[in-house]
């Protein structure tokens, strides 16, 4: 077991239960310090290899993941695991399908779907969860 992250971190996102989940864009260099303990990367294609568990789910930049099961299932590992390790969620840029993710995340945290993207937008980035398709995702997600 690892620790969490620490919450002034760039990126760490806090859920109302206090999990912390590090949200970023890939296209940016690793952050210093803490590397996560298992990560879900969320792109069109196979990510690079890491030290770290991980998980990839096929999701297209801009569109929705290819597997809604297979994505609901790793969310619910995430969600799980951020209680006592340092996880990480992660597309190219770290906005959309990361900020999607994050709001799916806050959902399964007990915050009502309708709030989870002004939540995550609130506490995460500004312009998180980008295309109305990700927006209907997010409301229709069920923990």
């Amino acid at each position: 077991m690892t620790a969490t992250w620490e919450p002034t971190l760039a990126g760490v996102l806090r859920l109302p239960s206090g999990r912390l989940v590090r949200g970023r864009g890939l296209r940016r260099p690793l952050p210093q310090g803490p590397q996560p303990a298992f990560a879900l990367y969320l792109l069109g294609h196979r990510p690079p290899p890491v030290t770290w568990e991980s998980r990839w789910l096929r999701w297209p930049d801009f569109w929705l993941p290819s597997d809604r099961g297979t994505t609901a299932d790793a969310l619910r590992e995430a969600w799980t695991r951020a209680e006592a390790e340092r996880v990480e969620i992660a597309c190219a840029g770290g906005h959309g399908r990361t900020g999607t993710a994050l709001a799916c995340l806050a959902v399964l945290d007990g915050v009502p779907n309708g709030e989870a993207v002004a939540y995550v937008r609130e506490h995460y980035a500004p312009r998180a969860v980008e295309t109305p398709w990700q927006r209907r995702f997010v409301s229709r997600f069920q923990q």
